[in-house]
């Protein structure tokens, strides 16, 4: 198996208030949108993500598990100048998600966080290293 990731799904308790914050909030474009279902964003060369109505996920992929905190995962979206991390951290703002203030971090990078409204983690990160230009567009 070769190291890709095609699809990266998340549930949604409410899929008209998740599809409104990444639709109408972030402004981005379903490839795919039924709805009470699914929606799917085209978001990389090759990669879609898929918020999938709670109901169908667990339908097919089994029980939810819930527990206090925050989801043990983040999704990263990087860009190029710790000033673009600002200005992303605003549109969040916009669109409704629950944002937090960006910091330096001990490792050389900028970065802050917001939450789509089923609580998944964004990390938006400037990262002046190797890494961190691996991912850039």
């Amino acid at each position: 198996m070769e190291p890709r990731i095609s699809f990266v799904t998340l549930a949604a308790r409410d899929l008209d208030v998740t599809r409104a914050f990444y639709v109408d909030g972030l402004g981005w474009t379903p490839e795919l949108d039924v709805p009470g279902e699914v929606v799917m964003i085209r978001v990389g060369e090759h990669l879609v993500l898929s918020l999938w109505d709670e109901a169908h996920f667990e339908a097919e992929v089994g029980v939810i598990g819930r527990g206090g905190g925050v989801p043990p995962f983040t999704l990263a979206h990087n860009v190029a100048t710790r000033e673009q991390v600002d200005s992303v951290l605003v549109d969040g703002r916009r669109a409704g998600a629950d944002v937090g203030e960006a910091a330096e971090r001990d490792w050389g990078g900028y970065t802050g966080y917001f939450a789509d409204p089923d609580g998944v983690r964004w990390e938006v990160a400037w990262n002046p290293g190797p890494i961190g230009q691996l991912v850039l567009p």
